[in-house]
């Protein structure tokens, strides 16, 4: 009831322990607070929280608008719903490098088991668009020293994020991912790959953990599971999977109200109000007060009394 029953420190401990080399955990990304107990409740390892999709939640896009109290904010209203560990994005850290001591401590305070930072100059942009920038090594290290030093559970994940790929070239990418390793990165999210061998390339080129970024209409295909736990990688991300088809639901049933004047068409694509009341826990609140939950619902395929 309320919220998930694991401490933010266990959750930390749980993603240390189990992000290895080829286990290829399954992050799928939560837009809202439920959501993410959809994705505990479906048998996934964690819970990520994109920053692109936090900033288009606003209605804004990915360049940079938000601010550090929003991310914080959204990021530990998802983590508390949830007994998994949450991987947040924190851009580029909200700040210089001095900024990232306070980015990482803010995000602890919110429960999240480790985030990441990256290696784009401000406005930032979405990853797998052209026309990126990026800052100069010394900087990048120096963001990513900042918050392993800022830190203090030890067992918060700093994952460091390069954009170099698509500025640079793969080789210029993997020089930079082991400065990064160097300066104190838990685990490397290596952003738009071209192919599955070059996951392999930085899998086998560092000895920490790696991410894969598995965004739809971008630069890397979108490769099974199976096929990235064979290239060692140890976590993959689903970042905008929910609300891009989230928005795709909505616009189809607000299509049909306007053109059929009713939703009736789309009804039996809902998620019920059984399944919803399920997924909530109403029943559960039962235990504080009968006088919430003094009815029953019987018929599950259609929610109805």
């Amino acid at each position: 009831m309320l919220y998930g029953a694991v401490a933010p420190q266990t959750k930390r401990e749980r993603m240390r322990e189990q992000l290895v080399p080829g286990a290829a955990l399954q992050y799928p990304g939560a837009f809202t607070p439920i959501t993410a107990r959809m994705i505990e409740s479906k048998g996934f390892d964690g819970v990520y929280v994109s920053g692109a999709v936090l900033a288009n939640e606003l209605g804004l896009p990915d360049i940079g608008l938000t601010t550090l109290t929003e991310v914080a904010t959204r990021a530990g209203q998802i983590a508390r719903m949830t007994d998994l560990p949450c991987l947040v994005d924190a851009d580029t850290g909200f700040g210089e490098p001095m900024n990232l001591a306070r980015t990482v401590q803010e995000l602890e305070r919110a429960g999240v088991a480790g985030c990441h930072i990256e290696d784009q100059i401000n406005p930032k942009r979405c990853g797998h668009l052209d026309g990126k920038a990026v800052v100069d090594v010394d900087t990048a290290v120096r963001r990513v020293q900042a918050a392993a030093q800022g830190r203090t559970d030890p067992n918060l994940v700093i994952m460091a994020r390069t954009d170099l790929r698509g500025v640079e070239g793969f080789g210029a990418a993997l020089d930079r991912m082991k400065e990064l390793v160097d300066a104190g990165a838990d685990a490397i999210f290596p952003e738009a790959m071209a192919d599955l061998g070059e996951f392999e390339q930085v899998c086998a080129a560092l000895d920490v953990p790696v991410l894969a970024n598995m965004t739809e209409f971008g630069k890397s295909e979108l490769f099974t599971r199976e096929q990235l736990a064979s290239a060692g990688i140890a976590m993959i991300i689903y970042p905008v999977t929910l609300l891009r088809s989230a928005l795709g639901a909505a616009e189809r049933v607000l299509d049909a109200i306007s053109t059929q004047g009713s939703q009736a068409s789309q009804v039996d694509q809902m998620y019920t109000r059984a399944e919803l009341y399920e997924l909530v826990d109403y029943a559960g609140y039962n235990t504080f007060d009968t006088g919430l939950f003094n009815f029953s619902l019987t018929d599950r395929s259609t929610g109805a009394p």
